[in-house]
């Protein structure tokens, strides 16, 4: 497991000093169909994206967009912009289903163990210090796009 000594000491000295926010409990909400059952969605904050859509930006505050990906992508088609010097792009580099399993997600679903998988996926950029934005415009906004999709589950591959 990564631990906090891992990062540069610039790195180390700014996770030391950030006021990280709390966010209310959500409701609970009703499960709906089994797993089996069940359309499956990815969201991962890699940073990832086709190569023919916008890179994230390294902006004050992080890259509030997301990307969609879609289920005939193949995770190695896959680029990573996201800006953070923090984490270790190694693993994602040698296989991308580290960050966005969606070879997996396919498997799981040619057992049987998952309904099926979504048209579509989500890509978000990971460290983003001012949410604000995310919580109020992105996220809503994403959610009613799996809610058209009829998801059921989103797996979130965080980085």
């Amino acid at each position: 497991m990564a631990d906090l000594s891992d990062l540069s000491l610039r790195d180390r000295l700014w996770y030391h000093t950030y006021r990280f926010r709390r966010v209310e409990p959500l409701p609970w909400v009703e499960s709906g169909p089994p797993l089996s059952g069940s359309r499956v969605a990815l969201i991962t904050t890699a940073g990832l994206h086709l190569p023919t859509q916008p890179p994230f930006q390294k902006v004050k505050g992080g890259d509030f967009s997301y990307r969609v990906i879609p289920a005939s992508t193949s995770p190695r088609e896959l680029v990573c912009t996201h800006p953070s010097g923090s984490w270790d792009r190694a693993g994602v580099a040698a296989d991308p289903n580290v960050a966005f399993p969606l070879d997996r997600l396919r498997e799981m679903a040619e057992r049987g163990e998952v309904g099926e998988v979504s048209p579509v996926h989500l890509s978000f950029q990971g460290s983003i210090t001012a949410p604000l934005r995310l919580l109020r415009q992105t996220a809503p906004e994403a959610a009613d796009l799996l809610l058209k999709e009829e998801v059921h589950v989103a797996l979130l591959t965080p980085v």
